[in-house]
């Protein structure tokens, strides 16, 4: 079985699909790869230096501003918007992601990641300038529109630059960048802030993606393909970045900037349905549409979108709430809080890389539901660690999670982009980076609301004059709450990959041309 262009079935021997995942030989014919074939690995070296040196770009300036807000409120003013310096970005990132991806299968990969690059630097520069609160808002969106070119061309360009076999690797190395930066965002971010100058927070983006901006242009060079006249579905693109900005826009305000049920969170959810339905009509009139029918018709990737949407939905509880807990619960400080959640980021990238052994001998979806399946285990024992616990008690929780993640995430990316041919191969990745993010942004209302509404439940209940007594314990059941919930995000994962998912995906025997690096 393999899946084509448009959803059906391919002939030939670029279409047929390996009976073994892991790329073996099945007596298949396959068409060597000129392109990587004659790469010079020096040069795929400093491209791939450029890649991880974009994935750090994008995921520092996601979470450095985080440490800097009083010092920026000081000088700039706005508290009552401050929050939409992270909003705005978010935003930005994630409803550029499916827009991004079709470009680069039309245009290719190298032009989107110069432009995104060059747009991000631009952002920043802006950002470092900024005179109030509303410009430097404003330029932080335009840093997010350059950073969602960065996020989804980087994972393309990864598994365009690297065959089957090799591609756990180089997506393990952005794993780790991404897992590193989105740690050491804060504390840089707090150093900067502290001991120089908010605005040396942007301005230290400039030399790194100069550098990483000289490597994709200098050694990052693509085949010629024939194709017709490109046509771009402008009206389509409109309309998904209207919409997405919409509803993310409802997500992240609602319960935050007005209340769930207000008439400004209702309007915007009703606009954003509205809005789908005429993006779902002007994709369906489209000659090449933004998000084509196909994403979703292919069980395959549809599966993927789901797992992972599950998954940025369950990685709220320990990003944003574990460090509260660590604080409120456990008494420690900022960066003995940071460390706690860290203890993920080491185990992740390590099971990502040795996930291929794994998928090797029993396939994509089982590797990912074995990962996945850990990781509910690990969130159901979160509520069994006693009150208040030891410092590395969650620390091991979270180092045992890090590691099921990593063998649920890696495998399911590196599998469906196999799936794909190369024109197809980054609206794919960006569906599924989108999924995820979307995902992220559901969670962080939906688990809001839930710890909001267990912690005003046990104050309450505490019926103190002084509610601040019982916060410990109210932190720590309302983060236990989370993790239950987490724990059933994860178990919607494993329905979506058992239910849709094939049980060996279609992957293609050969690959188109991929870059010369």
């Amino acid at each position: 079985m393999c899946v084509g262009r448009a959803g059906g079935n391919v002939s030939g021997t670029a279409g047929r699909a390996d009976r073994a995942e892991d790329g073996a030989d099945d007596g298949a014919p396959r068409r060597p790869d000129p392109a990587r074939a004659s790469a010079p690995p020096a040069r795929r070296g400093a491209v791939v230096a450029a890649l991880m040196l974009a994935m750090a770009l994008a995921a520092l300036d996601g979470t450095v501003v985080s440490t800097a807000v009083p010092q920026i409120v000081g000088d700039l003013g706005g508290l009552s918007v401050f929050s939409w310096l992270f909003a705005g970005y978010l935003l930005a990132v994630t409803v550029t992601l499916p827009v991004y991806g079709k470009l680069s299968d039309t245009f290719g990969r190298k032009p989107v990641l110069v432009a995104g690059i060059v747009l991000f630097l631009v952002g920043s520069l802006l950002c470092a300038a900024a005179w109030s609160m509303t410009s430097l808002i404003a330029f932080r969106v335009v840093q997010g529109l350059g950073g969602g070119a960065l996020q989804g061309t980087v994972q393309t360009l990864a598994a365009d630059l690297y065959p089957l076999k090799e591609r756990p690797r180089i997506q393990a190395r952005l794993s780790t960048v991404w897992a590193t930066s989105s740690v050491a965002g804060p504390a840089l971010g707090g150093l900067l802030a502290g001991y120089a100058d908010w605005r040396w927070i942007f301005l230290v983006n400039l030399p790194v993606g100069a550098v990483a901006l000289w490597l994709v242009v200098r050694h990052l060079t693509e085949p010629a393909r024939a194709r017709a006249k490109a046509r771009v579905d402008w009206p389509g693109a409109l309309a998904v970045f209207t919409t997405g900005a919409l509803l993310l826009t409802a997500l992240v305000q609602g319960g935050v900037a007005w209340p769930w049920l207000s008439p400004p969170s209702l309007a915007l959810f009703a606009g954003a349905a509205v809005l789908t339905a005429v993006t779902v009509r002007i994709e369906r009139r489209a000659a090449e549409p933004i998000i084509p029918g196909w994403v979703w018709r292919r069980r395959t990737i549809a599966a993927v979108n789901l797992s992972l949407g599950a998954l940025g939905l369950l990685m709220v509880a320990p990003t944003v709430f574990l460090p509260t807990y660590a604080q409120s619960v456990l008494g420690l400080g900022p960066v003995a809080a940071g460390f706690v959640l860290s203890a993920m980021t080491l185990s992740w990238p390590i099971s990502a890389a040795f996930s291929n052994r794994v998928y090797a001998r029993i396939g994509f979806r089982l590797t990912a539901v074995t990962g996945m399946s850990l990781a509910v285990l690990v969130l159901l024992a979160f509520p069994l660690l006693p009150y208040p616990g030891e410092p590395w008690q969650p620390a091991l929780l979270m180092l045992l999670l890090g590691g099921a993640l990593g063998l649920f995430q890696l495998p399911l990316i590196v599998g469906v982009q196999s799936t794909v041919p190369w024109a197809e191969r980054g609206t794919t990745t960006a569906s599924v980076l989108f999924c995820r993010q979307v995902g992220q942004s559901v969670g962080a209302a939906l688990f809001g609301a839930v710890a909001n509404a267990v912690l005003a439940t046990r104050l309450t209940e505490g019926g103190l004059d002084d509610p601040t007594a019982l916060t410990p314990r109210a932190v720590d059941a309302a983060v236990e709450y989370v993790h239950i919930g987490a724990a059933a995000a994860g178990a919607l994962a494993l329905l979506a990959l058992l239910t849709l998912a094939p049980r060996r995906f279609p992957v293609l025997t050969t690959d188109d041309d991929g870059p010369t690096a």
